[in-house]
């Protein structure tokens, strides 16, 4: 994974992450492969999940960020990829 930190930059209105977070990242990371093993969860849940865990907005803005969580949600076995049901 990429090396950043979390924080909340007000002035920019960005999710900023510095090198000495990375091994936060990289634990929630590997709690959000659980949580989305264990519940089935799409991106859009697994990405509100992270956000709670790390008390944030959003980081969707800081593309080293969204990248390393896509590849992380990606690399999940149980994750639910279909954006409708069809019954």
């Amino acid at each position: 994974m990429a090396t950043f930190l979390f924080r909340y930059n007000s002035v920019n209105d960005t999710f900023d992450i510095s090198p000495e977070m990375q091994s936060t990242w990289d634990d929630v990371m590997g709690q959000m492969i659980a949580f989305v093993n264990d519940t089935n969860a799409d991106v859009d849940s697994a990405y509100d999940w992270v956000c709670e865990m790390l008390d944030v907005d959003s980081f969707v803005d800081n593309e080293g960020a969204w990248n390393s969580f896509y590849s992380a949600w990606e690399s999940c076995d149980n994750r639910n990829t279909m954006e409708y049901m069809i019954d």
